[in-house]
């Protein structure tokens, strides 16, 4: 299994690092790492990922800021991801941390790591037929508690 880790230098903590060590954890996976300037330079950096380093999976981390003007552009990048993966009929785990999340530094830098590792999970877990399935409606989350699952 090569799984492609896609991260930007415009995310204000080192997510790739994480999604990394992480996935060293569930086995023996060969990685390949792009990074790029910001989460509009995602996609094609998962492209690349897929069609010149012949990855399995991506993962695309990244974190827009606080403003109107970066969640427009995270929605613009997801939908360059979301087209990227019905070109490459491959998935990419999208991990964006908005910055608006974290009341301040130190709630950021921990959010961004756990969902980082929390998303690196799924994606061993995606590579895993059936394993997701155990999960279905069960309300998780990455980063914050997770939800649960609604009660009837």
């Amino acid at each position: 299994m090569k799984i492609g880790i896609a991260d930007t230098t415009f995310a204000r903590v080192n997510m790739g690092k994480f999604a990394i060590d992480e996935l060293k954890k569930h086995g023996s996976v060969v990685i390949e790492r792009y990074t790029v300037p910001g989460v509009k330079d995602l996609p094609v950096a998962c492209k690349k990922l897929f069609e010149e380093y012949r990855c399995d999976i991506c993962m695309a981390l990244g974190m827009p800021g606080g403003k109107e003007k970066d969640r427009m552009c995270a929605h613009e990048a997801s939908l360059g991801l979301i087209t990227c993966q019905l070109m490459t009929n491959r998935h990419i785990i999208e991990v964006f941390v908005h910055e608006d999340e974290a009341v301040d530094d130190a709630e950021l830098a921990w959010l961004a790591e756990s969902r980082a590792r929390e998303h690196a999970v799924n994606v061993i877990k995606l590579m895993r037929p059936g394993t997701l399935e155990r999960e279905a409606g069960t309300g998780q989350r990455q980063g914050f508690s997770d939800a649960g699952a609604a009660r009837q």
